[in-house]
């Protein structure tokens, strides 16, 4: 364990950064599960070396401390001074508000796979049905090509937009995998995936569909 010290009375949690990199890949590796263990938990949990490896799955105190030492430079996990709950109260009535505050324009809805929204913040209810049914046509055809686009062009995001003449995102499609489900965030213009709301997004999902 030499070189890693923990500090005492934090409480462990996801950053903006670290709540988008668990959940933008069906792809497992080391990182990515350990954040979406984390998210699993109904509360932030004391970091200790005895909870560190069991959420990375290990019984070797240096990989945990490794582990965690890389996803701290690369800004995925953060320490609090207090613990904090996981969002409360049915997807239904949490979602929409956490939605209208990770875009600009606050024009935002969530899609399942079937492409039926499950809840929206700005969209009228017309349009939210079309672009969550547009959502779905989209998954289809990236992954289908998606050999294409990581292999021949080294393409590996899931990401896909209507863009302007400029290259600007007008309306842009974000896959969210949690588990065996994808979700999509349909978004129009900017996203702001580096706020608050978007763990508490991330983590009320993966609390109700990663068991």
């Amino acid at each position: 364990m030499a070189g890693y010290e923990l500090k005492q009375g934090l409480y462990l949690y996801p950053t903006p950064a670290g709540a988008y990199y668990a959940i933008a890949s069906p792809a497992e590796d080391k990182p990515r599960r350990f954040l979406n263990q984390l998210l699993k938990l109904e509360q932030t949990p004391e970091l200790t070396e005895g909870r560190l490896m069991a959420l990375m799955e290990t019984d070797e105190t240096e990989k945990a401390m490794q582990l965690l030492s890389y996803c701290q430079k690369l800004g995925w996990v953060q320490g609090l001074d207090a613990p904090i709950t996981a969002p409360q109260g049915a997807l239904e009535d949490i979602l929409p508000a956490m939605l209208g505050l990770i875009a600009e324009s606050g024009k935002v809805l969530l899609a399942d796979d079937q492409g039926f929204y499950l809840a929206c913040s700005g969209f009228a209810h017309e349009v939210a049905e079309e672009l969550s049914a547009l959502s779905a046509e989209l998954a289809t055809v990236h992954k289908r090509r998606s050999g294409l686009l990581v292999n021949n062009l080294g393409i590996a995001s899931h990401a896909l937009a209507i863009v302007d003449p400029f290259g600007n995102s007008q309306i842009g499609f974000w896959p969210m995998f949690v588990g065996k489900h994808r979700f999509v965030l349909a978004i129009s213009g900017v996203p702001h995936f580096n706020h608050a709301e978007f763990v508490s997004l991330a983590w009320a999902l993966i609390t109700r569909y990663l068991k």
